[in-house]
């Protein structure tokens, strides 16, 4: 991802390069400024975005404890749950973005809400065996978790510093989100059956988090410019979740 970041940069400077030489007749390529006038990045804004993202959670390894306290094996049969270790995924999402720029010559700073609303799945699974004395296997058990970030709203705040008609930033921001948490055991051969026999749950609760990283606008003359940026965000809740998003984005400013 950090990759696609430097490669949207290197393009956007590239890009720059070439419309300072395109003729006169192609002024919105040129950024609009024909006539070496400073970009005027002051003023309200919105725009769409599209991200490419990795998630890695720490659910607690004992998480399913609760569901497979319920499971009791068959006379002569034993189970063996295993620990749950780190979920990780990666997929895709989109979202949109709306702001304010204060500029004071060459500085700009800003105040901008953040949503992202994002197919990330991060998945942790283990299997455990029992074997019989001549080594085949008796019993097998399998449990997992899978945590879904779903949906992310933050506030940010911007300083960039205009160079032409490109904008590097920097950002910070804090915000809420929805997760859901999905858990589910089984076992081989089936447990005796109990009235409260638990083999799956499922839960969406709000979690809190925060985020940084940096990030470039390239105007495109007439109140249109490109975004590219990288965005580390941590959620914290019950289950601590890290991710690293590279996105793309179009905006609009008034």
């Amino acid at each position: 991802m950090r990759r696609i970041f430097l490669a949207a940069i290197i393009l956007g400077a590239t890009y720059g390069a070439q419309a300072a030489d395109m003729p006169d007749y192609f002024p919105a390529l040129r950024g609009g400024f024909t006539d070496g006038a400073k970009v005027n990045w002051q003023g309200y804004y919105i725009g769409g975005q599209a991200a490419y993202s990795s998630i890695t959670s720490k659910p607690p390894s004992t998480i399913n404890n609760d569901l497979t306290s319920t499971f009791v094996a068959p006379p002569g049969f034993a189970y063996n749950w295993k620990d749950l270790g780190t979920a990780s995924g990666t997929n895709n999402g989109w979202g949109a973005f709306a702001g304010y720029n204060s500029q004071w010559d060459d500085v700009v700073l800003s105040i901008e809400a953040n949503y992202i609303h994002s197919g990330l799945r991060a998945l942790t699974s283990s299997t455990g065996y029992t074997y019989n004395p001549d080594l085949t296997v008796a019993s097998v058990t399998h449990s997992s978790a899978l945590i879904k970030p779903t949906d992310f709203g933050s506030a940010r705040l911007r300083a960039g510093y205009a160079i032409d008609c490109f904008l590097p930033y920097l950002f910070a921001g804090v915000g809420f989100g929805s997760t859901t948490v999905e858990r589910n055991v089984s076992a081989s051969p089936p447990p005796l059956f109990t009235p409260d026999l638990l083999d799956n749950n499922i839960k969406t609760k709000l979690v809190y988090g925060y985020s940084a990283g940096a990030g470039l606008d390239v105007t495109l003359g007439k109140g249109l410019f490109l975004r590219a940026e990288y965005e580390y965000q941590r959620i914290s809740s019950t289950i601590e979740s890290n991710i690293h998003s590279a996105r793309v984005g179009v905006g609009y400013k008034f």
